[in-house]
């Protein structure tokens, strides 16, 4: 090999070119994805091409671009499909294509130093900060979702009660057990959480909800008021934004008052529902989150942000400092040349290499503005309450919970048919759904029983989409039936 070798193109206005073919084609698989089936099964010599040997010699880039775009742009996930209804997952944008390649040129790391991209980031914590209505001591993360963003809120919550002997001696240093409190519906991020830090998905303890699926405060401080009677030692309550099986929010202010009542931190997950105060018919139904000790949320789902991009907000920066906070000689800082900056970001969370993810959501919340995000956001809340009123005038379909924000659970029911059928006629009617490509919902569970589950975070949807989702789900039915 030659000793001057490098890995640059040796030819730069054909590799200008090739370049330019693949954005020009990846904006064209956009343009037209809803033309496609939702999705389709990757077919079987596809799987076994991706089973090949390793690549000892490269290939050139005009050949990997033509197979990207005919072996794998086809076969997505879906969820840029203007159908796709399934989990709660984003649906991105094509103007979102701009800032990942200016995002690949930079390649910064933003674990710490000072640069530019970590201005940018900064720049996203503090709109963010003003969005959610925190004090001017707030500070943040960006990291790659809201999982990411509750593990490292729940280790500032558990800093803040057991100080620096917890970071040295672990969980042994605490003199009683520890126990926190979320609702029957949280998101398993949250047990999985309590795992990881320690603390065993048991100390996790799992309030009941009403009838609107929102935490009961009354269940909630018995809890407290139980385990602090056996010598247990609560440390935070988990609220939730925006539940992942209907959409539900919990009295955020009573929870707050409980919070500030026994001393306990206030952590919301607000993974996609947190964002509904962009729209201000929405705000109202968020009212106490800003009170919050720490917040977790994505952009990758209803800022349409392309994956991933999540955020941790915390109340006081430095209490998440001190939960993460390390600087070892070859991490030294210094007040003049490139290891300034100071403090860095790494020392904020559990990660030193870290992706410039700010430029895209810089690039969002700057291209297409807070007001419009939030029209959008509304927009699949009015979409999603339409499905609900089809439902409710069917005879053959029924709704299985209330339509709080952007989740419509239903199933088709025309009577007559004990539940385990109904539970297997609506899982078969999603599963042929998915396999026609007309429309990819998600099931759950809904008091036991089994519902189609219409989740909307897409700007791309149309209310015709929902209307046809709603026919081919009778068809569909009728047929098995």
């Amino acid at each position: 090999m030659d000793r001057n070798s490098t890995l640059e193109p040796e030819d730069w206005q054909d590799f200008r070119k090739l370049a330019h073919d693949a954005l020009d084609n990846a904006i064209s698989h956009l343009e037209t994805r809803g033309n496609l089936p939702v999705w389709q099964r990757v077919p079987d010599d596809i799987r076994a091409s991706l089973g090949a040997e390793l690549p000892i010699m490269g290939s050139d880039i005009a050949s990997l671009n033509q197979r990207i775009v005919r072996d794998f742009l086809p076969y997505d996930i879906g969820n840029t499909h203007p159908r796709f209804f399934g989990w709660v997952h984003g649906s991105g944008t094509v103007q979102g294509l701009i800032p990942d390649i200016f995002t690949a040129a930079m390649n910064a790391n933003l674990g710490g130093r000072d640069h530019l991209a970590n201005e940018v980031e900064k720049q996203v914590i503090d709109w963010c900060r003003c969005v959610f209505g925190l004090p001017d001591t707030a500070g943040g993360l960006v990291v790659s979702g809201t999982s990411m963003a509750t593990l490292i809120a729940l280790k500032t919550a558990l800093n803040k009660c057991g100080g620096t002997e917890l970071r040295d001696q672990g969980l042994a240093a605490m003199e009683k057990p520890l126990v926190g409190y979320a609702s029957a519906e949280a998101h398993s991020c949250i047990a999985r959480s309590f795992d990881i830090l320690g603390l065993g998905k048991n100390a996790l303890r799992p309030i009941p909800v009403d009838a609107d699926f929102r935490m009961d405060p009354k269940a909630l401080e018995a809890a407290i008021i139980g385990d602090l009677a056996n010598g247990i030692t609560p440390f935070c309550i988990i609220a939730t934004a925006g539940s992942v099986n209907v959409g539900s929010i919990d009295p955020l202010n009573a929870l707050a008052e409980i919070a500030e009542k026994h001393c306990l931190w206030l952590h919301v997950d607000g993974a996609f529902g947190a964002l509904a105060v962009l729209s201000n018919p929405l705000k109202p139904l968020l009212a106490g989150i800003e009170k919050a000790d720490s917040l977790a949320f994505d952009f990758h789902k209803w800022m349409h942000v392309n994956y991933d991009a999540g955020m941790v907000l915390v109340r006081n920066a430095e209490d998440q400092r001190q939960a993460f906070s390390e600087r070892p000689d070859y991490l030294g800082a210094a007040n003049r040349g490139l290891a300034a900056g100071n403090p860095w970001f790494c020392e904020y969370g559990p990660e030193l290499s870290r992706g410039f993810r700010a430029l895209k959501i810089w690039y969002q919340m700057a291209h297409f503005g807070l007001e419009r995000i939030g029209a959008q956001i509304a927009q699949n809340c009015l979409q999603a309450q339409h499905l609900a009123t089809r439902v409710a005038a069917e005879i053959e379909l029924e709704g299985l919970a209330p339509t709080a924000l952007n989740i419509t659970c239903f199933r088709f029911n025309p009577g007559g048919l004990d539940e385990t059928r109904l539970d297997r006629i609506n899982g078969e009617i999603v599963i042929r759904l998915q396999e026609t490509g007309v429309a990819a919902p998600s099931t759950t569970k809904i008091d036991g029983r089994l519902a189609i589950r219409v989740n909307i975070t897409n700007h791309r949807t149309q209310f015709a989409d929902l209307d046809l989702l709603a026919d081919t789900v009778l068809a569909l039915g009728r047929e098995l039936v």
